[in-house]
């Protein structure tokens, strides 16, 4: 049952932030440069935001990134 609530969460801020610049096609090390973190961090960021979406790379990311943008434009 744990493991079902962490899936049901969306991502927070911070990942937010992470799937925002890898939908506008930053590298991890820019990502990491403006967080004033490690490229190694922002690579662990990455594979909690895949788990937690249930998507594989950073083109599915994307895509996930601009169709919920387009969503809420239509709202």
């Amino acid at each position: 049952m744990a493991g079902e609530t962490s899936t049901l969460r969306g991502p927070n801020q911070r990942e937010h932030f992470i799937i925002q610049r890898v939908a506008e096609g930053c590298k991890n090390r820019e990502i990491a440069d403006s967080l004033g973190t490690t490229e190694h961090v922002v690579k662990n960021d990455l594979r909690l935001i895949y788990d937690k979406l249930g998507l594989w790379n950073r083109v599915e990311l994307a895509l996930w990134y601009e169709a919920r943008r387009f969503e809420q434009a239509s709202n």
